[in-house]
């Protein structure tokens, strides 16, 4: 495995790969940050890094880039797999309850009901910041809860997307 950073608006990125993939991207000091980071090699010209990079750049130029020349592995569970799925599937700029996550993967399922805090651990655990936007799920309610890089940074990037016509 293999890792890189990145200064972006929030802070310094973690980039990790597994050489050919992006298998994470985590805010230093953030919550579930990678502890066994010190086994990783550093390597700052893998073309998957580069192609992250560009990626970041049009992200925080409001250019809303697609993930369709990313390839990222996701690394976890099936059903944490599963929800981060239906996450990258949140449009730029909008955002999704965990409730409706919730009944999304319920319906994927086929069963009654998805309890909406298995569903917040599975997005709080997401390995991909801002690449796969666990950011634009918010509470029932409208209220910013859980993210593991930080509420303010949550918020930060929600009024960003949003071009500051939203106030979260």
């Amino acid at each position: 495995m293999y890792y890189c950073t990145y200064k972006s608006k929030i802070g310094l990125l973690y980039l990790i790969s597994d050489g050919i993939h992006l298998c994470g991207c985590y805010l230093e000091e953030q919550r579930y940050f990678p502890d066994d980071l010190d086994m990783y090699e550093f390597n700052n010209g893998l073309e998957i890094f580069n192609e992250a990079r560009l990626w970041l750049e049009s992200y925080f130029n409001n250019e809303k880039p697609g993930l369709e020349n990313i390839p990222i592995k996701m690394i976890g569970t099936a059903f944490r797999k599963q929800i981060w799925s239906l996450l990258k599937d949140i449009p730029y700029g909008e955002v999704v309850t965990y409730k409706y996550i919730s009944k999304k993967i319920a319906e994927l399922q086929a069963i009654d009901t998805m309890s909406s805090q298995a569903v917040g651990g599975a997005v709080g655990h997401n390995p991909l910041l801002i690449f796969i936007p666990c950011h634009r799920v918010i509470g029932t309610n409208g209220s910013l809860t859980g993210y593991a890089a930080g509420l303010e940074n949550k918020r930060f990037l929600l009024n960003f997307e949003s071009n500051n016509n939203n106030n979260y």
